[in-house]
């Protein structure tokens, strides 16, 4: 065989100076964008579960954004109180009173962060947060005391004589090494007045007691929506308390209002894409001049002017957006106002059965024959029979035991409430009732009722010539 030649050096040379050049491998345009696409979605899905949880906190824990509108003066008033106490260890105690929803705990809350965040504060404020919905006896609210005070291993096994003395015990052993001198402590008292209905008013005498004294720095802040309640202390609970009251009212008008909405649903400065945030904050100012908008807005003020509607609805608007739905929309609002105000009794009526339903309409009659005078079982019974017979459907012909376990069904939804307490021997068929709907309430859930036999309409819709 032939030798394979060797390459002559000329070309050996001209090889080595001429490098291969090699193939580029480029990616497909539709790959490319496909890349770009997912990571702008990821960092949208990033950007949108991090606005959520902004929002979500400030409607969920009463946290305003910004400043308060309308509350300017009780701010000050709150925040100067509290720093008398945290910064010069003065005692103090005041009422923050003002109908549901007009911004008390709101209020509160501001004023803690931006007591917080003062220098000469510091971590040097204890607090104790009680409910009187919670609480419900001194000893269970003692018990949450040491809990949220972190004295369960002092307290340990010892047993007091009396609740003053547990208490004392409690803030002397928060007092520093040389026992001279103790931690500034605030008690807040959600839902003050349900505190006055404990026994002899112990916890609010011995608070009140402390606040007054100069032994221990502590500050006495009860929320309330009575207006009458300082007639509701004891006399010596009264001597003790301070007299500072706080009264909050919703007086902004609905410029102000629509202000408001577009302040809450703002995300602050700091957010980390500042991009997104633009964008949100941009959509938001157009929100807030979109007449459908308004008008879902102003329907809501009129009904309610207190701003945790509000931040129910945002809530409900909130949860809409998504990575394909990134920004709110006016429809958006819309159905969260649809949602927010529907019926909740009304929604209970769409799961019930034909049978109790006819006893509900057969109670509508009886209160519009007898101008809303209460009605027993029999009654009911009667009229359901009348509307059978008249029919002459054997598909509607219960036994009576039937009809009485759906009736009390109606009674265990609260739909049907009994006038009074019966008696343990009382006949059932005879205990007084009132229907818990109205007539609009009733009609307006058998429109959406499913396939509810147009008979039974026709009964729900008859006059009273016709019964």
């Amino acid at each position: 065989m032939r030798p394979l030649s060797r390459p002559s050096s000329a070309r050996a040379a001209a090889s080595l100076r001429e490098p291969r050049m090699q193939p580029v491998r480029r990616m497909k345009p539709s790959a490319m964008s496909k890349r770009k696409v997912k990571d702008s979605s990821a960092e949208s899905a990033e950007s949108i579960s991090q606005m959520q949880k902004i929002l979500r906190e400030r409607f969920c824990h009463h946290c305003a954004a910004g400043k308060l509108a309308g509350m300017e003066q009780q701010y000050r008033h709150l925040l100067e109180l509290l720093k008398r106490t945290t910064v010069h260890g003065e005692s103090n105690s005041a009422l923050l009173i003002g109908p549901r929803g007009s911004g008390k705990t709101t209020l509160l809350n501001h004023v803690l962060k931006d007591l917080r965040e003062m220098k000469e504060v510091r971590e040097n404020l204890l607090e104790v947060h009680l409910n009187g919905l919670l609480q419900t006896n001194d000893k269970v609210a003692l018990k949450e005391i040491t809990r949220q005070l972190q004295l369960e291993n002092v307290v340990g096994d010892k047993v007091f004589g009396s609740f003053a003395e547990n208490l004392a015990f409690l803030l002397e052993a928060l007092r520093k090494g040389n026992r001279t001198s103790s931690c500034p402590i605030l008690f807040v008292l959600d839902e003050f007045d349900l505190f006055v209905h404990h026994k002899n008013q112990t916890l609010l005498y011995n608070l009140f007691d402390i606040s007054q004294s100069a032994q221990t720095p502590v500050t006495v802040i009860g929320l309330t929506c009575r207006q009458d309640i300082l007639e509701l202390l004891e006399k010596r609970v009264k001597s003790r308390f301070s007299h500072r009251q706080i009264y909050l009212m919703n007086s902004f008008n609905f410029t102000q209002y629509m202000k408001i909405f577009k302040k809450e649903l703002s995300l602050p400065d700091e957010f980390p894409d500042e991009t997104f945030a633009q964008k949100w904050n941009n959509n938001a100012q157009h929100l807030s001049e979109d007449k459908t908008v308004q008008d879902v807005l102003r329907k809501l003020f009129q009904h309610s002017k207190e701003l945790r509607s509000l931040h129910s609805l945002l809530m409900l608007a909130v949860s809409a957006v998504t990575v394909h739905h990134p920004l709110l929309t006016a429809a958006d609002l819309q159905e969260a106002s649809r949602q927010h105000s529907s019926d909740s009794k009304a929604n209970i009526v769409h799961g019930l059965s034909v049978l109790e339903i006819c006893l509900i309409i057969a109670m509508k009659h009886l209160n519009e024959v007898y101008d809303g005078e209460p009605f027993n079982f029999q009654m009911v019974y009667n009229e359901f029979q009348k509307f059978i017979q008249r029919k002459a459907h054997s598909m509607y012909n219960f036994e009576k035991p039937v009809v009485m376990k759906a009736f009390e069904h109606l009674l265990q939804l609260e739909l049907v409430q009994p006038l009074e307490r019966p008696a343990a021997r009382a006949q059932r068929e005879y205990l007084l009732m009132k229907l818990l709907l109205d007539s609009s309430q009733i009609m307006d859930a058998l429109q959406v009722y499913p396939n509810c036999p147009t008979d039974v309409k026709q009964w729900a819709a008859s006059s009273l010539s016709w019964l």
